[in-house]
């Protein structure tokens, strides 16, 4: 069911990212032809760009395909190395709990109040904060899952494999 939403997300971003593209294109064209262009262009690219970017954050998470910084741990002993791993994960856990609260309050406020952009379409803020919460919500579940199944891998005495590894065995 997670990769399902992983993967139906990741979808999602892929259409916002069409969407942003498609919206500004005609907006410049409208403006470049007819001197008008699309009402609230700004508050809708806006939107369009917090699902592009935080949607696909549990895939990426799922994939291992965030940032890592190899350049001293690399030289450390596998084990070591798991548990930095590990340790970064649980440090990404925490680090989350503050944008969910964050998340959460805006997304509340702006439902409870009926928060709106003011605009010629008067378009409600509710949609970018309820995104914005449940992709970092999402991401928070598939990196505790990670963190959870590192440690079983390390306590039944495994090396966990990152992306890295997998790109350097392709390529070698």
């Amino acid at each position: 069911m997670l990769r399902w939403t992983e993967r139906f997300l990741l979808d999602l971003a892929a259409a916002a990212i069409a969407a942003l593209g498609l919206l500004i294109s005609l907006s410049v064209l409208l403006r470049a032809t007819l001197n008008t262009g699309v009402p609230d262009t700004v508050v809708m690219v806006t939107e369009l760009m917090v699902a592009a970017i935080v949607l696909p954050l549990a895939a990426t998470v799922a994939a291992r395909a965030n940032i890592v910084v190899e350049v001293l741990s690399q030289h450390f002993p596998r084990r070591v190395q798991d548990w930095l791993v590990i340790f970064g994960g649980v440090v990404g856990l925490f680090a989350l709990l503050p944008l969910i609260w964050a998340g959460w309050k805006e997304a509340h406020s702006a439902i409870q109040g009926g928060a709106f952009y003011f605009g010629q379409l008067n378009l409600p803020k509710w949609p970018g904060r309820v995104i914005f919460l449940f992709g970092v919500s999402v991401c928070w579940l598939r990196l505790a899952i990670q963190v959870a199944q590192d440690i079983r891998t390390v306590a039944d005495g495994h090396h966990i494999e990152t992306g890295a590894e997998h790109s350097l065995m392709e390529e070698g």
